[in-house]
């Protein structure tokens, strides 16, 4: 490939552009200011005609393309050339549609097309054509840690769309906790009695794919790698180790049951007739569909209470916040045991809420005809009367205190994740005022509970920050939920089952299927050297210059992903493998080393340079926006898209994550006149919407410094802001542009202007 660039830029007049700007203009600054070799308007670009075009001049030497029509994120696959850099100056949705049609706005709106182009002219000058990365791995082999139903679930699933699967289970059989069970809730019609559980004919599956090799009473002892070339350590019971490489993992580690001794006051502990829903299961199987007996005294259970959300849905300490969603199903599903074997007897569910969600509500209308009780109630206390047990509750349909006798109690008590070692978690040995100014800069959470730290590892990792996942609040593994739900923050590792969030075995079927063609795509991806997400196909990777490193170890602290790891002698190591191309390490960067082909400090940083800046006296203000591209400048667009209008005097420039924001593009916008700077980027904290998990949040304490920056300078403080956004923010964003208009005519103009 040649190294020569040959600039090749091209505008549109299609979508109503031609009549409402001077395109003629457009292309002398393209090959004026721009110094593009090829300058060519044309009437619909994204057309057959125009796409061919630009294809024709790519096979004959162009390899930067400048694109000024719509929206990057419109027209994807007409403007999809391969071996060329390209960038895209938004005319359409970020200039016509966002500005009114008037003769008044004819100036401004043209000023606002004209620097979008010099913007990418000055841009595609500093970028570089991204290539694979050389160090990608392409072992197509998937590991799956965990032998019950989820795990179970992937490994057959993988196989069966041809893959090799390794299935590591810690204990001598498969079935996880699934094993345990008598029964399970149905999963198919009628839904009205319990079922199967299905694991004997998922074993038989198993054994019988040679796809599928089984390691028991085995763990993970060390992981290494990054997608496509993780070397794992196995290590048997005997203590015997063996080595085997994979392209990526599947965490299946599935969970316990939280620990009824937290629960004196429901009797739990105190008489061997208080049982938790694990321990009724074992009453069942032993019965084997016959009577029931209590464990006191053998004697068959007459009566039997369930007290749901035991020690769950709870804001008391050592208690469970949230719901583990299987509960109120598995005690319809464990008082119908009782009543299947003598229909005398007493059943009755205490419940605050039933939850029974889908077909469980033909599962409970079930119930219902058995005559098991369902009364709305809250349990206060659980104690011995005579030779049973008494439930002491307030009814909340009557709304008084009343209580009844049972011979056996059974709680409902939740799912705690088998996670492994929370290593975002404060030891107890560490000073916690130390750990909190650690804290702003490394994005430790500190509000874990030190207590809950596990001893056990699930993976081993022999990353820098850390042995095993990044866990959530409680212990659940860390992902973007609603976009990315099985990826956790470690490249080709995915987690599927209770260890990514509460359910039930229909769900986590359902669930482990996915994470299995999650890591089919990241060995796919991995084997072509490309991002497998967020940015899928992305080929870029960050490079940096070892030599003007200042070991401040930024960037493998910083790195949201633990992509980044450290040589012996302190320098950073990057794993392109693991990289999601975000840039935080970009940001991070005070020396400013970091960078990716297409992405860059210059890249940016030339950008806002290039605005044709105009005098004090003009009284027409600068205002830089850098948004997000996954929220912020999405909704940036539909605003334009609904006929929004904001300022003209804002110039926006997309960015990878806020967090690849660095400081210096700020002090750069200040010196060149910008008279306010915006950043616009997800919401950050427990719920973050960060597509980069970190990266809002990262930004946001990077930016709170700035202030003292400015005012060094004596610039106002408010001359820096930064807004958390969604991408439904479309009527906000305008509003927060235009608002910024209105401190500069407050404040004044940056006195920096014209200097």
């Amino acid at each position: 490939m040649s190294d020569e660039k040959k600039t090749a830029a091209y505008i549109c007049k299609g979508c109503g552009l031609g009549d409402r700007l001077d395109c003629t203009e457009l292309t002398t600054i393209a090959e004026k200011e721009g110094k593009a070799e090829i300058v060519r308007e044309h009437e619909f670009l994204c057309n057959a005609n125009g796409v061919a075009m630009i294809q024709k001049d790519i096979d004959e030497g162009a390899n930067r393309i400048i694109i000024n029509a719509c929206s990057r994120r419109a027209k994807t696959e007409a403007f999809n050339f391969e071996n060329v850099a390209m960038t895209r100056a938004n005319l359409r949705e970020g200039v016509i549609w966002s500005q009114p049609n008037t003769d008044e706005a004819r100036e401004t709106t043209q000023e606002m097309a004209a620097d979008y182009v010099r913007m990418a002219c000055a841009e595609i000058k500093f970028m570089n054509i991204p290539e694979e990365n050389p160090e990608h791995g392409t072992n197509k082999r998937l590991l799956v840690v965990g032998g019950g139903i989820s795990g179970m679930t992937s490994a057959i699933e993988a196989a069966r769309a041809g893959y090799e699967v390794i299935l590591v289970e810690k204990t001598g059989a498969l079935g996880g906790m699934a094993a345990q069970l008598y029964k399970r809730v149905p999963d198919h019609e009628d839904y009205a009695d319990p079922q199967d559980t299905g694991i004997a004919e998922m074993v038989a599956e198993i054994e019988a794919d040679s796809l599928i090799t089984v390691k028991l009473d085995s763990t993970i002892t060390r992981t290494s790698g990054a997608p496509g070339q993780f070397s794992v350590d196995i290590t048997k019971e005997s203590g015997s180790t063996e080595t085997e490489n994979v392209g990526a993992i599947i965490q299946a580690s599935g969970f316990t049951n939280y620990d009824a001794n937290n629960l004196p006051h429901l009797g739990y502990g105190k008489s061997a007739d208080v049982v938790d829903q694990a321990g009724l299961e074992a009453l069942a199987k032993a019965a084997n569909g016959g009577a029931i007996k209590r464990p006191s005294d053998g004697k068959e259970v007459t009566s039997v209470a369930f007290i749901q959300c035991a020690g769950q849905r709870s804001k008391k300490k050592g208690e469970l916040s949230y719901c583990s969603g299987h509960c109120c199903n598995t005690s319809i599903k464990q008082a119908m045991y009782f009543k299947d074997a003598n229909p005398d007897v007493d059943a009755i569910v205490i419940y605050t809420d039933l939850r029974t969600p889908g077909n469980g509500e033909d599962f409970y209308r079930s119930a219902q005809k058995k005559r098991i009780i369902f009364t709305k109630g809250e349990v206060s206390e659980v104690v011995t009367s005579g030779s049973g047990l008494e439930v002491k509750f307030k009814d909340l349909i009557l709304n008084e205190d009343t209580a009844m006798n049972a011979d056996l109690v059974v709680l409902a008590t939740g799912q705690v994740p088998n996670s492994g070692v929370n290593i975002e978690a404060i030891p107890a040995s560490v000073d916690k005022d130390e750990a909190a100014a650690e804290a702003e800069e490394s994005s430790i959470n500190t509000e874990v509970d030190t207590g809950a730290i596990q001893e056990v590892s699930v993976l081993n990792l022999t990353y820098r920050q850390g042995k095993d996942l990044p866990h959530l609040r409680h212990g659940f593994s860390d992902s973007h939920f609603i976009c990315f739900p099985y990826e956790t923050r470690r490249t080709g590792i995915y987690t599927t089952g209770p260890v990514r969030r509460p359910m039930d075995i229909a769900q986590a079927k359902e669930d482990a299927t996915g994470a299995a063609l999650k890591a089919i795509q990241a060995i796919e991806n991995s084997g072509l050297g490309r991002a497998a997400h967020p940015r899928s196909g992305d080929l870029s990777y960050p490079d940096f210059r070892k030599e003007n490193c200042t070991q401040c170890k930024r960037c493998t602290v910083e790195c949201p992903f633990g992509a980044i790891d450290e040589t012996e002698d302190g320098y950073p190591q990057f794993n392109e493998g693991r990289c999601r191309r975000c840039g935080t390490c970009m940001g991070a960067c005070p020396v400013r080393i970091i960078s990716f082909a297409n992405y860059s400090v210059d890249t940016v940083g030339a950008q806002l340079k290039a605005v044709d800046m105009p005098d004090e006296f003009d009284e027409k203000p600068r205002m830089l926006v850098l948004a997000c591209e996954n929220d912020a400048y999405p909704a940036i667009d539909m605003a334009g898209m609904n006929g929004k209008s904001y300022s003209p005097y804002v110039r926006i420039v997309p960015v990878r994550c806020l967090g690849s924001v660095n400081t210096i593009w700020i002090s750069d916008a200040m010196n060149s006149g910008y008279d306010m700077v915006l950043l616009m980027g997800c919401k950050h904290g427990d719920d973050y919407q960060c597509h980069f998990v970190k990266g809002s949040e990262l930004a946001n304490i990077r930016m709170s410094k700035i202030g003292d920056t400015l005012q060094t300078l004596n610039l106002e403080p408010e001359r820096v802001q930064d807004y958390e956004v969604a991408i439904t923010d479309i009527d906000r964003i305008p509003q927060l542009i235009n608002d910024a208009a209105e401190v500069i005519g407050t404040i004044g103009m940056n006195p920096f202007k014209g200097f």
